[in-house]
């Protein structure tokens, strides 16, 4: 465990809506950057593959080079490398899997017959009838059903709009199956923390993000203090308090600084 306990970061709410990043929120980056204090971008954001989040990034003043992690590179991990992989969500599942070294990857675009060991279920806007019904089809067979991440809503500069969660919910409901749930807060999406940072103790780390339901619920099980930037979610359930709630990131890391981090 560095020196420094690290800082965890969710992206969409707290550091942009949409690839437009809020304000100074580049501007707080940067000077988390100049305190040398060790951190990384924890995203359920499985469409985008982790060189497209982090060349995103880069295109609004961010260098996250080796340090985004998605639900994707989670969902990936709890798989073999020789499983025939049934893949209904974006590029970034796709790569995180080849990069987990499973070559039998299938889209259900291609609306696919015969068995699957895995079907892995994440945002998509290609979603539709035939593709549910491929699917629920798999899980039926005996497929492993992993769900990138369960958030049904995704934020955006005009609102909520249904995010990966709805999707799996529709696969969930169509194969009367629960899914395994890679992404924030649950254990795959811990594991792979622990991994990229050695493990340790978290105790006096950091989670930042704008969702009780995700972040809060993630710093809970990792066992870190969370911190919460208030955006447009609104969650009915808010039985996980966070230390401190401010109205943007550049508030946040002010306040923990104060704290002493």
């Amino acid at each position: 465990m560095p020196a420094l306990s690290p800082i965890l970061l969710d992206v969409d709410g707290v550091v942009w809506l949409m690839q437009k990043p809020l304000p100074r929120a580049v501007e707080a980056i940067r000077q988390l950057d100049d305190t040398g204090r060790p951190y990384a971008f924890v995203t359920n954001n499985s469409f985008r593959s982790v060189e497209e989040q982090e060349a995103a990034l880069r295109g609004v003043g961010i260098d996250a080079q080796g340090k985004v992690l998605t639900s994707a590179l989670a969902a990936a991990g709890l798989l073999d490398s020789r499983s025939r992989v049934l893949v209904g969500g974006g590029d970034g599942v796709v790569t995180a899997l080849q990069d987990r070294g499973i070559r039998d990857i299938v889209g259900v675009e291609t609306l696919p017959d015969g068995q699957f060991d895995a079907v892995v279920v994440g945002f998509h806007q290609h979603f539709n009838y035939q593709g549910l019904h491929v699917m629920s089809r798999a899980v039926r067979s005996g497929a492993r059903f992993i769900a990138t991440n369960d958030d049904a809503t995704y934020p955006t500069p005009n609102g909520p709009i249904p995010g990966g969660g709805s999707i799996v919910a529709a696969v969930a409901a169509a194969a009367g199956v629960s899914p395994e749930i890679a992404g924030k807060p649950h254990p795959p999406m811990a594991d792979l923390v622990f991994r990229h940072f050695g493990g340790g103790d978290f105790q006096s780390a950091w989670m930042i993000g704008d969702r009780f339901s995700t972040d809060g619920a993630f710093a809970r099980l990792i066992g870190c203090r969370f911190a919460r930037v208030r955006s447009s979610v609104s969650e009915d359930d808010q039985t996980i308090k966070p230390e401190f709630e401010r109205d943007s990131l550049w508030d946040v890391l002010e306040e923990i600084a104060r704290l002493g981090g």
